[in-house]
């Protein structure tokens, strides 16, 4: 019952769920994508991204200095049934705003490329 507490708890505040939503469509994202995207402060961002990270329902991986997150994927149990409940609820309308955002913080092209190799891109 305590690990559910934990996830719902994770989820009650709308910034995090918010941020669930990107990484459940988008798959991995960088802080720094997260940041712009939300038009938040790295600090806020990190903060919630950890309290997600220790609700077990993202998980991260270094890349020299960015910090990238995505769900977690080995979910058993409730914490895969809430992110497919919540994959479900999300509609193309509760996302558009932010997704204008993305293609325009993220995307080049057309194609969206992670921080990482749009940082490489802009030095050569």
């Amino acid at each position: 019952m305590r690990e559910m507490a934990d996830i719902f708890k994770a989820l009650s505040d709308e910034t995090r769920l918010l941020i669930l939503a990107l990484l459940l469509k988008y798959g991995e994202l960088c802080v720094c994508d997260i940041e712009q995207v939300l038009n938040a402060t790295q600090s806020k961002t990190s903060r919630h991204l950890r309290y997600l990270l220790h609700a077990g329902l993202v998980q991260d991986r270094r890349v020299g200095a960015w910090v990238h997150y995505r769900v977690a994927g080995d979910q058993d149990g409730p914490h895969k049934q809430i992110l497919n409940f919540v994959n479900r609820l999300l509609t193309p309308q509760t996302l558009a705003p932010y997704d204008a955002r993305m293609r325009q913080t993220c995307c080049k092209g057309g194609v969206c490329l992670p921080a990482s190799e749009r940082a490489t891109a802009a030095t050569k």
